[in-house]
């Protein structure tokens, strides 16, 4: 049975860069079976961040990654790795110096340091022992560790796991993405109104890249207009915070903060205007036929009443201005089934 780790640091909201890692080691348990275990790597107290934790575990919430078991902290952890690191300082495989203790092979690294913290070279080796970690997945700017983790775990009498190391997601100027490269935290991509759904699709679709791979934010917004599309109404409502029957005009919308925009757009009254003279039958028509639907509408309905409104040749945009206060927006039916009854008369009875 697999045994992964998704081992961030505790620095923030997660970069899109690390949440394909997490996405990764997520499938690959989903497919050989196992475990996935979080880890946080807490050991660089001057790295650590207040509410980074919870940060982390938010968007692994968001993104619907599944953990079997963690978070396990390093920080909690101090007693077992300078156990382990007196095991190698025992049979040779460590020595003193200064008050540290270092590894006498790939360089002679620091794994205890003269404070007696450990490093996290040491730290996340014992860890993965410990945790009997199959497979670390990881990205490829760890490929360089690789050796020294490998004899750390055989210097430690276990057999190292396998390694696996992908290809890292880079901004248009080829480097690691980071902040300068603009929203590439999963709270910027929250923030922009980026659904979940399209931010896991788009890192189901990287897979484990050989290569780096340039960030494509055109096709995340894409993925973002079909995710948005393929929520159910009372979903889309929920998240947008709009009645139910507001979610056929949000439809089109390129993003839930533009969904936000047009709900709010849609349902609060625009400012009552006297409407024209030519326009005056069209709203009396619609009046007519939405004083005769009576009550809550089907969306069968509202386009019923745009069929019937256009069919004795009314004016469908002064209609909308009247309803909206603007002359384009979402079709028509679905501005129709959006507003209560009362309220679309209200809207009606001030232009009259």
């Amino acid at each position: 049975m697999a045994r992964v780790r998704f081992a961030p640091s505790p620095t923030g909201s997660l970069h899109l860069g690390s949440a394909l890692t997490a996405v990764a080691n997520r499938r690959f348990v989903d497919e050989h079976g196992g475990a996935l275990v979080l880890r946080i790597d807490d050991t660089d107290a001057a790295r650590r961040h207040a509410d980074a934790e919870e940060a982390i575990v938010r968007d692994l919430d968001w993104l619907d990654i599944h953990l079997e078991e963690g978070p396990i902290r390093q920080s909690e952890r101090g007693d077992l790795y300078r156990a382990s690191a007196e095991r190698l300082l025992a049979d040779g495989s460590a020595f003193e110096e200064e008050g540290a203790i270092r590894f006498t092979k790939e360089r002679r690294p620091t794994l205890i340091r003269a404070d007696g913290s450990a490093t996290y070279h040491l730290a996340s080796v014992v860890d993965d022992v410990d945790l009997e970690i199959t497979h670390v997945i990881r990205g490829k700017d760890h490929l360089s560790n690789t050796p020294l983790h490998a004899a750390l775990t055989t210097a430690l009498g276990a057999t190292p796991p396998e390694y696996v190391h992908h290809g890292l997601l880079v901004g248009a100027d080829g480097t690691k993405l980071s902040k300068r490269h603009g929203a590439s935290s999963l709270a910027d991509l929250r923030e922009r109104g980026i659904p979940a759904e399209a931010v896991r699709r788009y890192l189901e679709e990287l897979g484990l890249p050989r290569g780096d791979v340039h960030f494509d934010d055109a096709r995340l917004a894409g993925l973002a207009v079909e995710a948005i599309a393929g929520l159910s109404d009372h979903d889309l409502a929920e998240r947008v915070g709009a009645p139910v029957e507001a979610a056929p005009a949000l439809r089109g919308a390129r993003s839930l903060v533009e969904a936000r925009e047009i709900a709010k757009a849609l349902l609060n009254a625009p400012p009552a205007t006297e409407a024209p003279a030519a326009a005056r039958e069209t709203l009396q028509r619609f009046r007519e036929l939405r004083v005769a639907a009576n009550g809550d509408l089907t969306a069968n309905d509202a386009r019923e009443i745009v069929a019937a409104v256009r069919a004795c040749g009314g004016d469908l945009r002064a209609l909308r201005l009247v309803l909206t206060g603007h002359e384009r927006g979402p079709e028509l039916w679905t501005v129709i089934l959006a507003l209560p009854r009362e309220e679309a008369l209200r809207r009606i009875d001030a232009a009259l």
